[in-house]
């Protein structure tokens, strides 16, 4: 079993690598553009088809709303864009909206930040692969069918290629993220030439199709609450806009100044996307439905919806296969790559969170490959929760995804504000002081206007799923305060004062016995040798006979430490011997008493059942005493010898102590259970290893 769970962890993790393998790399803005806007790239994929799929339930005469609601959210993401331009040049150091929040505004505000991007890098992963596994549906019917099941596997190969530590080097990025933005640019440059220029009709292969609105007529209050809501729906493609000022750092010098260039292009190259898309989808006539069967009486039987993307890939590449494919390769590829960025992410936040004790601090601990393990497999399961529960569908998981983003821009900026009143107020000259100002009034205009699309996202969405990211931010909130409180808590009992440097009067050493043997012997042997002040030896009597042939065994072989008998009328071991240490106690308060339990050794797990049961029982109940030592004295089984012959590669916590990949020296040589002797050295392909995680 030991073998085989190697085995399977080094398949699917790697070997380990040294901490010193821990290396970063500065990017280039041509290299970092793809990097980091990934996200924010591919949530032009979706935005703008979740527009229309919103106003399709007021009929195919809304659609004549959406180049307005297109330019709303441009408006919106364009402020954003020159807000968190701001960020990266007061916050070089890359602290993100969880540092600038609690810098500025606090604690409780920069827990609220955490607690929406924990909500929304879980999401990132649930939208991306639920946008991915639709358009690949597009080519594959199979995978339209089964999107939950493609999803799920997804996100575990995602898992399982992050846990080996496997680095976004530029090129993995660059290539498919300028694929995309070609393949889709040169779509809608190409389709609107053939429409505007030429005079080609072009027809998505929906425009023909009847539209059934939903309900009752939209007219009035109802009609702008739609609009709205499908406003807040395309208002996703601001999504990952905030990446860029998480990693200043990973930037070439001049670090803002790159930083704040190439926000400037993601902002230009997303509106340009954005926008094209939704001009190219009114000129083809696409419709798109929420709910296909029940809206599109005239679909001819078995019609399964195509993404927008897919649908305007088909109307202008109709003659150039080819172009069609690509565009829907590169778009499912960049939606997965997004997926991998809150991969790195939430560890990364998880690990931020652990260092300021508000998570565990496992989730500080990087495993083998240099990755934040513990926080990618929470990633992943709460991700996959996610898709099952909502069945991979995109327009169930929006609701959810643009809360969270809206309530981190909303406090960045407002901490911005705050930020800037405080620089001001240490007088700089003026000129730093008009440039100052300048700052502050972007970062409140982006304050005002992402608070009010906050607002619009409550008010239009909080019953359609919203109230589900609001719930599980909170549950994160109190959460995060509980464990910081714990660790408090732990920290000022731990707090050493004059009276733990006096030594204890003596040391009263209890070794358990239940019968005369090999490890019953080993313990006593180890606690004389300790030279305790008080040694003694104490059996519980279970059965009168057994009890009268482990005393007279005891005399007969003359061992120099008194045996006391403890009795046990219900025949039970633990608390007997519990009372009796607290009688010890109570006699000698400034004693210390050590508890010596033999213990065995074995080699298969299923021995572990059937041997040091009644030890583990009172070793849990002995670390509750105050001022009792326990100590475990092992006995190797025969059978414990099999766990001897394995590399050092197979022992429990090998890895942590920099066994795997040891060769000999040249003159070294290895015992006869193949274990090199001292003297060794990592291996050529230990030291090459890959690098790790960012």
């Amino acid at each position: 079993m030991g073998k085989l769970a190697v085995a399977a962890k080094r398949l699917v993790v790697g070997r380990p690598q040294r901490s010193d393998r821990l290396t970063s790399t500065l990017l280039p803005k041509r290299v970092a553009l793809p990097v980091f806007a990934s996200d924010a790239m591919s949530s032009v994929a979706y935005a703008p088809e979740e527009i229309f799929l919103t106003l399709s339930v007021a009929g195919v005469a809304s659609y004549v709303m959406s180049p307005w609601i297109g330019l709303a959210v441009v408006v919106v993401m364009l402020t954003v864009v020159a807000s968190y331009r701001q960020n990266v040049h007061a916050y070089p150091s890359g602290g993100g909206d969880y540092e600038v929040a609690t810098t500025n505004l606090g604690r409780h505000a920069g827990l609220t930040v955490a607690s929406a991007l924990l909500v929304d890098y879980t999401l990132t992963v649930a939208v991306s692969i639920s946008a991915a596994a639709a358009n690949i549906g597009a080519l594959v019917p199979f995978v339209a069918e089964h999107k939950v099941l493609f999803a799920v596997s997804a996100i575990v190969v995602l898992t399982a290629i992050n846990l080996r530590g496997i680095r976004e080097s530029g090129i993995t990025f660059a290539i498919p993220v300028y694929a995309f933005i070609l393949g889709v640019g040169t779509m809608i440059v190409w389709g609107l030439t053939r429409i505007l220029l030429f005079g080609d009709e072009v027809r998505a292969a929906s425009a023909d199709l009847h539209l059934v609105a939903e309900g009752d007529q939209f007219t009035g209050l109802a009609l702008m609450l739609l609009v709205l809501r499908s406003f807040t729906q395309g208002a996703a493609a601001l999504t990952g806009v905030e990446a860029i000022s998480n990693g200043v750092p990973a930037f070439r010098k001049p670090k803002s100044r790159n930083a704040a260039t190439t926000l400037l292009m993601l902002g230009a190259i997303s509106v340009s996307l954005f926008m094209g898309l939704i001009a190219l989808a009114q000129l083809t006539g696409v419709k798109i439905a929420e709910d296909p069967a029940r809206q599109f009486p005239d679909a001819p039987p078995g019609y399964q919806q195509q993404t927008m993307i897919a649908q305007l890939a088909d109307a202008v590449f109709a003659n150039f296969r080819p172009g069609f494919l690509f565009v829907i390769v590169m778009t499912a590829l960049i939606l997965v790559l997004a997926a991998n960025t809150a991969f790195n992410g939430f560890p990364v936040l998880g690990s931020i969170l652990s260092q300021d004790r508000y998570l565990p601090r496992q989730l500080h601990t990087r495993g083998d490959r240099l990755a934040f393990s513990n926080g990618i497999v929470l990633l992943a399961l709460f991700a996959i929760l996610l898709v099952v529960g909502f069945e991979a569908e995109v327009t169930k998981l929006i609701p959810l995804y643009t809360v969270g983003v809206f309530v981190s821009f909303t406090l960045s900026q407002a901490g911005m504000v705050r930020h800037w009143n405080r620089e001001l107020a240490r007088g700089p000259s003026a000129p730093e002081r008009r440039r100052m100002r300048r700052s502050q009034t972007i970062n409140g205009f982006g304050a005002c206007m992402t608070g009010l699309v906050l607002i619009t996202v409550l008010i239009t969405k909080f019953t359609l799923g919203a109230w589900i990211a609001i719930v599980a931010m909170a549950g994160f909130f109190v959460l995060m305060l509980a464990i910081r409180r714990h660790y408090d808590r732990v920290a000022a009992a731990l707090v050493a004062d004059e009276t733990d440097d006096v030594l204890p009067s003596r040391n009263h050493a209890v070794v358990l016995v239940s019968t005369l043997h090999k490890p019953t012997l080993r313990a006593l042997a180890y606690a004389r040798a300790t030279r305790p002040d008080i040694l003694e030896a104490v059996t519980v009597n279970v059965d009168d006979a057994d009890t009268k042939k482990l005393v007279d065994l005891w005399h007969r072989r003359g061992i120099p430490v008194p045996l006391k008998v403890v009795e046990s009328p219900y025949r039970e071991i633990t608390r007997p011997v519990l009372d009796y240490v607290k009688r010890i106690r109570t006699d000698s308060p400034r004693d210390v008493v050590t508890v010596y339990i033999p213990e065995y050794v074995v080699g298969h797990w299923w021995e572990q059942i059937l041997h040091n049961q009644s030890a583990l029982r009172l070793k849990s109940r002995l670390l509750f005493q105050p001022g009792v030592m326990v100590t475990s004295v092992p006995w190797q089984l025969p059978s414990s010898s099999r766990t001897r012959g394995l590399s050092p590669l197979a022992a429990p916590g090998a890895s942590r102590r920099g066994y795997p990949g040891l060769e000999p020296l040249p003159g070294d040589r290895r015992d006869g259970n193949g274990v090199a002797t001292p003297g060794t050295r990592p291996s050529a392909g230990a030291a090459r290893g890959t690098k790790g995680d960012r």
